[in-house]
């Protein structure tokens, strides 16, 4: 009987040891045999704009401020004439708004303009509620800052203090873009 209960009490130590030491064990056998369990990365659509450029700093006298208080601004720049690929960009500036839900109101969608006054038909027809404006300097301040690898003619993302976040290339598709936003919105406690 004495014998018994020593081999219970042996058993009950061992799985006491086994419960405090396994998780260790386990752990141990994971570093060392290389297994990664570290989540993926995050993969952004677009490319940050570092360093942090403010926009109310670099140009304030720029008619953007008015629009940008308070707001997410999607910005596109086109230095030339409204053609087809300017038309196309207006439409997916438009559609990446949308495809936002219900947080679309947070954003306020921009048309930066060259020297040619756009089409003021296309404009209220297809793209009710886009800021057209015309400013060089801020022209000038964006084609500093996007970086030079990538093609001109893109989108800029700027938060509601003004700072200019991302840049997107032109040819985004609409949903990668989104994407990139609607991280940034849910993280964001301004605007």
């Amino acid at each position: 009987m004495a014998t018994e209960k020593k081999g219970k009490g042996r058993v009950q130590l061992l799985l006491i040891a086994a419960i405090f030491l396994g998780p260790l064990a386990l752990a141990a056998y994971l570093y060392f045999v290389g297994q990664d369990l570290t989540p993926a990365g995050r993969t952004n659509n677009g490319a940050l704009l570092q360093p942090i450029t403010n926009l109310k700093d670099g140009v304030p006298g720029s008619p953007l401020h008015a629009h940008n208080d308070g707001y997410w601004v999607l910005l596109y720049a086109n230095d030339g004439l409204c053609d087809d690929a300017c038309a196309h960009s207006l439409y997916t500036l438009r559609q990446s708004r949308l495809m936002l839900g219900r947080e679309m109101d947070r954003l306020v969608r921009v048309f930066l303009h060259g020297d040619t006054a756009p089409d003021t038909v296309l404009l209220a027809d297809e793209n009710g509620g886009l800021v057209v404006i015309n400013d060089g300097a801020l022209r000038v301040l964006l084609d500093k800052k996007k970086p030079a690898a990538l093609e001109a003619g893109g989108y800029y993302l700027i938060d509601p203090l003004g700072n200019l976040v991302i840049y997107f290339r032109p040819d985004i598709d609409p949903s990668a873009m989104v994407e990139d936003i609607k991280h940034l919105l849910e993280l964001s406690r301004i605007g």
